[in-house]
């Protein structure tokens, strides 16, 4: 790639605590003796966006809100081991946490502490417009303060994509994201007709490529007017957590379309890499490479 970023990842940097529980949902008990440990480790959904985009060899960079604290300071070495370069912009409430229970079959449950924001966050307008100018393309997360982000994302006429997450279709919050980017991505977990919903964000915004996963499903895929169906994926190895799965197949798919490649395998790539990333345990931040990526798409290609 070129000097120049690929991509500029806006937001969802913060850290979890992973706790493992021998079912999902836990039973009411005065208390659990958790043997694999509880452990606290760099990682949100811009986080897992950037390091899936940078190890595919994208060139990215990652701007949020961070707090002088522990959990940012973890943020910081992420980025520093990874080779991801990082605008922190100082957060005097804290850098974003969450707690995720974690069960054996890959089941989680995020507890997401929202203390640690304030509704006056935003990011500087000058740096933002900047580093947007400055990249091919721009994914947006839909943390604090994202939102007041969108118009000068847009202003600068840079290729948009977001993550909608587990959105129902009907959350007011979620719709200015849906209607201001070029590519959406949501989970079909909460959707009871996923393709309505994609069809309505095709048709009310700007989105010529909306992305619906569904786990163990496959995933649904809006582009040029036409839905199809992209079958699962077989994980390499044993699913232990599904945490970051979506992220994934969100780098994957960018990597792809930046690349040139067709919508169908941008989504095969998609499912590639999510497919690897429920094979990473939940106390690691970790991503698919490149090579490994495309050996692995050329093989579920040809089934």
């Amino acid at each position: 790639m070129t000097g120049r970023t690929d991509v500029l990842v806006v937001g969802g940097a913060g850290a979890d605590t992973i706790v493992g529980v021998p079912v999902l949902p836990l039973p009411y008990a005065d208390s659990y003796m958790i043997d694999s440990g509880i452990r606290t480790r760099a990682g949100q959904t811009g986080d897992f966006v950037a390091v899936g985009l940078s190890a595919l060899g994208l060139v990215t960079h990652h701007i949020d809100l961070l707090g002088d604290d522990p959990e940012g300071d973890l943020v910081r070495e992420l980025h520093r081991e990874r080779g991801i370069a990082l605008t922190a912009i100082p957060q005097p409430a804290g850098t974003k946490r969450a707690v995720n229970l974690v069960s054996p079959d890959g089941g989680r449950l995020s507890l997401y502490d929202t203390s640690r924001a304030d509704p006056g966050d935003r990011y500087p307008e000058g740096t933002l417009r900047a580093l947007a100018a400055g990249a091919r393309h721009v994914h947006l997360t839909i943390t604090q303060p994202g939102a007041h982000a969108l118009p000068v994302l847009r202003d600068t006429g840079v290729p948009l994509s977001t993550d909608l997450h587990d959105w129902d279709g009907e959350n007011p919050y979620h719709r200015p994201f849906a209607h201001a980017a070029d590519v959406v991505f949501l989970s079909a977990a909460a959707l009871t007709d996923p393709e309505r919903t994609m069809r309505h964000i095709a048709e009310r915004g700007r989105a010529e490529t909306v992305v619906a996963t569904a786990g163990a499903e496959g995933a649904y895929l809006l582009a040029d007017g036409e839905l199809t169906r992209v079958p699962a994926v077989a994980p390499p190895a044993p699913v232990v957590d599904s945490n970051g799965a979506g992220d994934a197949f969100a780098a994957a798919f960018l990597y792809g379309r930046l690349t040139g490649e067709p919508p169908r395998r941008c989504a095969l790539f998609g499912s590639v890499a999510g497919a690897y990333a429920c094979t990473v345990p939940a106390t690691r931040t970790d991503a698919i490479g490149r090579d490994d990526l495309i050996e692995q798409a050329a093989a579920a290609a040809d089934r």
